[in-house]
């Protein structure tokens, strides 16, 4: 691996957590249980690695049409993983940021949210985002409006996303997708115009240090030519 390109932000859709507690004969939550362990350890990987930004897919718009005891249990596991991992996060310089319609969410898990970006916000050495009652076209139209509450008619793509739940970072070099699925599933929509693709069969529990390595190894070996051709790119830079 070169670490001297290393992508600057990694975006996940965590994907298989119900399929692998079917496989075993265990309720979903118990696969959304093992997936906050995968969490952990990828976090804990990609800042070991020098990402500085890592945006992870938990619960978009649509999961609200799941059943209730299981938005009920996400909503719980949530709200522990955040208590319990707060210091941590302190510890380990890691910023905690969210997007998404957080308004959506209970008065409790909006508590823990604000009390977790709120005491993370100095980390210096990786920025967590957790998109959360997220959806992309939903954050588009919430862009759209803004811009004509506030009576902006000359919209160029640089003003535009100024106005995004992503404004404050830079868009994903690399989008990784487990369990087999090949699709963006309503995910930064926008952001992703230039992004690496990166799919595995592997499911979301299952996802280790090893293959988030895998996948920026596989990044590194691809050519970003963002609409230009072999010759005028320097340095794997995008133009400026």
């Amino acid at each position: 691996m070169d670490f001297n390109r290393l992508p600057r932000h990694i975006a996940i859709i965590m994907d298989g957590n119900g399929r692998w507690a079917k496989e075993r004969g265990l309720p979903r939550t118990e696969g959304h249980r093992k997936g906050v362990e995968t969490v952990e350890a990828i976090v804990e990987a990609a800042r070991d690695i020098g990402i500085k930004y890592l945006t992870l897919y938990a619960f978009s718009e649509e999961n609200w049409n799941r059943p209730k005891e299981e938005v009920a249990s996400l909503m719980q596991i949530l709200t522990l993983y955040l208590a319990s991992k707060r210091q941590k996060m302190i510890n380990e310089g890691i910023k905690f940021a969210t997007i998404g319609d957080i308004s959506a969410l209970s008065r409790e898990v909006q508590e823990e949210i604000n009390k977790t970006a709120e005491a993370t916000r100095s980390g210096k050495d990786m920025t967590l985002i957790v998109a959360l009652s997220y959806g992309a076209r939903q954050e588009i139209c919430r862009a759209a409006q803004k811009l004509v509450r506030d009576g902006i008619i000359d919209v160029t793509p640089e003003t535009f996303s100024l106005v995004l739940d992503t404004a404050a970072m830079p868009d994903p070099d690399l989008l990784i997708r487990t369990s087999g699925e090949y699709r963006i599933s309503n995910f930064l929509l926008w952001q992703l115009a230039y992004t690496e693709l990166y799919f595995t069969d592997t499911l979301w529990p299952d996802f280790s240090r090893d293959d988030i390595l895998r996948a920026i190894e596989e990044y590194q070996r691809r050519e970003r030519r963002f609409g230009l051709i072999s010759e005028q790119i320097i340095n794997n830079a995008p133009p400026l």
